[in-house]
């Protein structure tokens, strides 16, 4: 990735960064601008070293952003013409947010549910406008890294918030673009390439014996570039059974010739956690290990026809426990994932066109999931004596896309198909259309509409998972989706505010659930599940509107409103995901300086989730009885003290110590303190 900088002097200028397929959102080759599309653009500094100095004391008389060009791997096209709203999290704002990990981050966004089994991202299910945490593509420098077992283990990333330069999330339906699984939205995190020869190291602790490090390599030559690192992490936890100890490392290389790139990246993450009551409060004391390898090979060739092929593989680990150290409710799982694919792209008179095929074979090995394997080929468990997988499941999905843009002076017309088999449902190829409008009035206002469709295979733990508690159906259908969505955005000096509407249409959706009150949770397609709402964003940019010296730098005001219209022909006790969604989400946040180097960053989130979950008396039985999630609101806080070589912090999470539940049963953190020092040097 070439030289990203910024020029601190009577404005602020954001350079392109430059066209590699791995950068940004793999399918929209689209320019935005970060200002507009950013939660927080507090201000901005040099994007390799912050210099909060700079930040807060450098004479600036308006701050004004160049285009930023969002790319992967359909077609490329200019902010200008760009169609459909991508939310961007750049390196500023991620330095300056009280964030431990990736949710952290994720949270803050209006559209965006997180549901948090344990602190520090160790369990996580992110999802978007209502869906599920299987129905999101997570993507890795554009590499789809999806779980095909199940999409709770989707966020055990190679890398720590630090290696992230920034997360772009595209909300509804994406399957012309990233396949069946980008089924209500997609995330891309793109991790740092810089440029500059130099090492950094980040120390932290906090209570309940949270202590970690990690550290950061970059070193280069004319051609060539390579980024390292690695992190440790561990705490007791702030609650029974819910320490954990937790390790990632990450390399990247790039090699540049006049005519392609090439690079590759492999990534390791390790994780052992108390899982308490995780997945069923009878049982308190859950234990689960995850490990993931992750290997990915990427070109982009130059010229006329710019062609990007990809080579990807990734390998899970899953042993859980339904009683630590007991083989009692024990399962092993291993998941293979190999894809292949090439896009291309070209321009004409007639627009920019996009096209290109990808094979993806997903694999399990199990104890617990898929069809037997015959007497005598059952497969030693590494690391477990005596233990073997015994059952196995394996499909290919095989897809070819078309992509074409239309493009005139105030409106872009964007329009595509993709063609997808899977052998996991038959032979036959499914088309999946969409088509999105862009109007452009003037440069302060952009309006657009855009419909898409989408379909969505169940994961392995869906087809199959069997516990005391739940049980999978391998004849499940499909989930299917057809998604309507109209908005507009506006942006004036010191100024910006966006909204989306949306609805969603979905068939055959998948959830887990109780038919009556002694019912244990099944795997189940609902008849008809519609979605609909709609979020918008608010914010204002003091430095902009009074000048450099003004004590607030920005104050960032989101909400979004989601309603669910379900018809289904037999009656539901009790959901477990696709019907707990979050009605409401607000999100306030303010950044100001207090003297010198110091800041200060406060958020505000309060949310109302729809739904319920089971009390259980003290026998760690249920009771039968439904309780609400309600509502509840949290207050973060963090102080920074930065320089160019080194930033001081300290995080105060759940400020006001509040009692709440993601997931019920499942108790989260109260007050919650972290502290820490980043120290950098470059040569």
């Amino acid at each position: 990735m070439k030289e990203k900088s910024l020029f601190l002097s009577t404005s602020v200028g954001w350079k392109r960064f430059s066209r590699k397929a791995y950068a940004v959102f793999a399918s929209l080759k689209k320019e935005v601008v970060i200002g507009v599309l950013s939660i927080m653009t507090l201000t901005f500094a040099n994007v390799d070293v912050l210099s909060a100095q700079n930040r807060v004391d450098e004479q600036i008389n308006s701050y004004s952003l160049e285009e930023v060009e969002v790319i992967g791997t359909r077609v490329p096209l200019t902010q200008q013409e760009m169609v459909r709203q991508v939310i961007i999290l750049s390196q500023d704002e991620i330095q300056r947010l009280n964030a431990n990990s990736v949710n952290d981050l994720l949270k803050l966004i209006a559209p965006v549910d997180i549901r948090q089994r344990s602190a520090f991202g160790i369990q996580t299910d992110l999802s978007i406008r209502g869906g599920t945490f299987d129905q999101l593509t997570l993507l890795l420098n554009g590499i789809n890294i999806n779980n095909p077992q199940t999409g709770h283990l989707n966020l055990d990333l190679p890398v720590s918030v630090d290696q992230i330069e920034r997360i772009e999330i595209l909300q509804g339906p994406a399957a012309r673009i990233y396949g069946t699984s980008a089924f209500s939205g997609a995330v891309n995190i793109i991790t740092k390439q810089s440029k500059q020869n130099g090492v950094s190291f980040h120390l932290k602790g906090g209570q309940y014996g949270s202590a970690g490090g990690g550290t950061h390599l970059s070193f280069n030559s004319p051609k060539f570039t390579h980024q390292l690192s690695g992190n440790y992490h561990r705490s007791d936890g702030a609650v029974h059974n819910s320490d954990f100890k937790q390790g990632k490392g990450f390399y990247q290389g790039e090699y540049a010739l006049s005519a392609f790139d090439l690079n590759w990246q492999l990534g390791v993450s390790d994780q052992k956690y108390g899982a308490n009551t995780f997945y069923s409060a009878s049982y308190p004391n859950q234990y689960e290990e995850t490990r993931r390898y992750f290997v990915a090979l990427q070109g982009e060739t130059k010229g006329a026809v710019q062609m990007r092929p990809v080579l990807y593989w990734n390998r899970s680990f899953d042993h859980y426990q339904l009683i630590k150290a007991a083989e009692s409710g024990e399962n092993f799982h291993r998941n293979d994932v190999y894809g292949v694919g090439v896009n291309g792209s070209f321009a004409s008179l007639l627009g920019k066109t996009g096209f290109g095929a990808e094979v993806r074979t997903e694999g399990l090995l199990s104890s617990n999931m898929g069809e037997e394997l015959e007497e005598g080929k059952e497969v030693d468990v590494p690391g477990h004596h005596g233990k073997q997988y015994s059952k196995k499941v394996s499909r290919t999905n095989v897809s070819y896309f078309v992509e074409h843009n239309f493009m005139f002076s105030t409106v872009t017309l964007s329009t595509g198909v993709l063609a997808t088999m899977n052998t996991g449902l038959d032979q036959k190829f499914r088309f999946y259309p969409g088509i999105d409008l862009s109007y452009r009035p003037t440069s302060q206002w952009k309006l657009f509409v855009s419909w898409n469709k989408a379909l969505r295979l169940p994961t392995f733990t869906d087809l199959f998972y069997k516990s005391p508690t739940q049980v999978g159906d391998k004849n499940l259908k499909p989930e299917r989706t057809d998604a309507y969505s109209v908005g507009g955005s506006f942006k004036a000096n010191g100024f910006r505010a966006e909204i989306s509407t949306f609805y969603q249409r979905g068939r055959e959706m998948i959830d887990w659930v109780m038919f009556h009150a002694d019912d244990i949770y099944h795997s189940t397609n609902l008849l008809k599940l519609n979605n609909y709402g709609f979020d918008a964003s608010f914010r204002l940019f003091f430095p902009e509107l009074f000048g450099n010296n003004s004590y607030l730098t920005q104050l960032s005001l989101n909400y979004a409103y989601l309603h669910q219209d379900k018809k289904d022909s037999q009656e539901i006790y009790k959901s477990n995901y696709a019907l707990e969604y979050l009605r409401h989400k607000f999100i306030a946040q303010l950044s100001h300086r207090i003297y010198g180097c110091l800041q200060a960053s406060w958020s505000i989130r309060w949310q109302d989730r729809m739904g319920g979950y089971l009390i259980y008396d003290e026998n760690l039985k249920p009771t039968k009885t439904i309780k609400p999630y309600g509502s509840y609101a949290l207050v973060d806080l963090k102080l920074e003290w930065s320089k160019p070589k080194y930033v001081v912090y300290a995080a105060f999470d759940n400020l006001l110590n509040r009692k709440y539940y993601d997931y019920g049963n499942v108790p989260q953190p109260g007050f919650w303190f972290n502290g820490g020092v980043k120290i950098n040097i470059n040569w």
